[in-house]
C-alpha cells in the first residue's frame, strides 16, 4: 500500500505533518482544503490488513459523543488512501506528562484526568464499548505544552484509540500495537501487557471492570510516577496525598469481584471521597448528570471581588494556589465565603464566568 505524503489530499483534507507513527501505519495533522482554520487527524493504515481494523475502529467512535473521547468525523476504508478523520487534539499525551514528572503529577491534575478518563468510559461502556488498552500514551491532554499540569481541566482529557475495542461480540485487533500476544491456552488477546487486567493476559472474557483496572494502574503512575509494584498503595510512595486516591486506587486495582462495578461507581467514589468539592459539586447530586453540553449563553464580563485567602492552609500548611477554595490536600476550607453556582451550587474558580459544571453563567452579584 503507497504512503500518503505531505500535500496529498485525503478526503476534504490536505495533509500536512506526520503526528503519530505505530505498526498501523501513520496519524498527520491536516487542514480542510478551503476552511484552512479547520484543523483535523486522520489516521491513515500502512498495510492492507489494517484497512478492516481501521473501519471497525471508526464504526466503534462514531458512536461515542462526549468530550472526554477524540470525536470521530469521517470515514472511508475503501478509498485509494483509507482513512479515519478524527478531533484533532493540540497537545501531547498523558505519558509525555508523566515523563515529564517523574515525582507525580500535582493531586488536582490526577484528580481532573482520573475524572475525564472515566467520564469517558462510562460513555464507552454504556454503549457496549470495552476500550481494552487504556494506558497514558492513550489519554490526550489538550493544551499541556502550553501550560503548568495543575492547571489541567476535566474538559481538557481526551480517550482515543479505541482500535482494540471490544464492540459487543466483535473483537477488534489492534491497529497500533507492535505485536500479537497469546494466553496459555492459546487465545489471542489484545492490549498492553503492562496495563492489562489479569483476566484480559489470561485470554478470558472481559468486561467494563477490566478497563477500571487499567485505570487504577494509570492512577498509581500518575501520582508516583511509576507503575504499581506488590501491595504498595500510593501513599507508601508519596507523602502527603488526599484519603481518596488510595480508596479509588484500591477499588480499582484488585481481583475482578473486588473492583467497583462500573465507571459511574469510580467516579461517584471519587465525589465521595475527595476534597475539595468541585467533582461532588457534579457526582454528588441527586438525579442522572447531563450527557449534553450546549453552548453555554453569553454573560457579561465583570472583575471578581477580591477574596480574602491565605497563602498557606492553616490546617496542614499546604500551599493554596489563587483559586482553591478548600485545600487540595487536607480539604480545610481555606476561604470564608466561597464562591458558588446558584444553579447546581458547584464551586466555580474566582474568574470564571460560567459554572465549569452546568454552563450557567455567573451573575455580577456572585462574583
Amino acid at each position: 500500500m503507497k504512503g500518503p505524503a505531505a500535500g496529498d489530499r485525503v478526503s476534504e483534507y490536505i495533509l500536512d505533518c506526520i503526528v503519530g507513527v505505530g505498526s498501523f501505519g501513520q496519524v498527520w495533522k491536516a487542514r480542510h482544503h478551503i476552511w484552512e482554520s479547520q484543523i483535523v487527524a486522520i489516521k491513515v493504515p500502512s498495510d492492507p490488513q489494517y484497512v478492516r481494523n481501521l473501519q471497525r475502529e471508526g464504526s466503534a467512535i462514531h458512536g461515542l459523543h462526549h468530550p472526554n473521547v477524540v470525536r470521530a468525523i469521517g470515514l472511508d476504508p475503501y478509498a485509494d488512501i483509507p482513512y479515519l478523520v478524527m478531533e484533532f487534539v493540540d497537545g501531547c499525551s498523558l505519558r509525555e506528562l508523566i515523563d515529564s514528572n517523574t515525582n507525580g503529577l500535582p493531586i488536582r491534575a490526577a484528580q481532573n484526568i482520573s475524572v475525564g478518563i472515566l467520564q469517558a468510559l462510562e460513555t464507552a461502556h454504556s454503549n457496549n464499548v470495552i476500550h481494552r488498552d487504556i494506558k497514558p500514551a492513550n489519554i490526550l491532554i489538550h493544551g499541556a505544552n502550553a501550560k503548568p499540569p495543575e492547571m489541567i481541566t476535566i474538559e481538557d482529557v481526551k480517550v482515543g484509540d479505541f482500535g482494540l475495542g471490544k464492540v459487543g461480540e466483535v473483537t477488534t485487533q489492534s491497529i497500533m500495537q507492535s505485536g500479537s500476544l497469546m494466553s496459555e491456552e492459546g487465545k489471542s488477546i489484545a492490549g498492553t501487557l503492562a496495563y492489562m487486567s489479569p483476566e484480559q493476559r489470561d485470554g478470558a472474557d472481559i468486561d467494563a471492570r477490566s478497563d477500571l483496572y487499567s485505570v487504577g494502574i494509570v492512577l498509581f503512575e500518575m501520582i508516583t510516577g511509576e507503575r504499581p509494584s506488590g501491595g504498595d498503595m500510593p501513599s507508601h510512595i508519596r507523602d502527603g496525598l488526599p484519603s481518596w486516591v488510595d480508596k479509588v486506587y484500591s477499588r480499582l486495582y484488585t481481583r475482578r469481584d473486588r473492583r467497583l462495578a462500573s465507571a459511574a461507581d469510580a467516579l461517584a467514589e471519587i465525589a465521595k471521597s475527595s476534597v475539595p468539592p468541585r467533582i461532588a459539586a457534579q457526582y454528588g447530586r441527586v438525579g442522572p448528570r447531563p450527557t449534553a453540553y450546549p453552548d453555554p449563553p453569553t454573560a457579561t464580563s465583570v472583575p471578581p471581588i477580591p477574596v480574602d485567602r491565605p497563602e498557606r492552609c492553616p490546617k496542614c500548611q499546604a500551599a493554596v494556589a489563587d483559586d482553591n477554595n478548600f485545600c487540595v490536600m487536607c480539604g480545610e476550607q481555606v476561604v470564608k465565603n466561597p464562591r458558588r453556582c446558584s444553579n447546581c451550587q458547584g464551586f466555580p474558580a474566582p474568574d470564571d464566568r460560567f459554572c465549569i459544571f452546568c454552563g450557567t453563567p455567573l451573575p455580577e452579584e456572585a462574583r
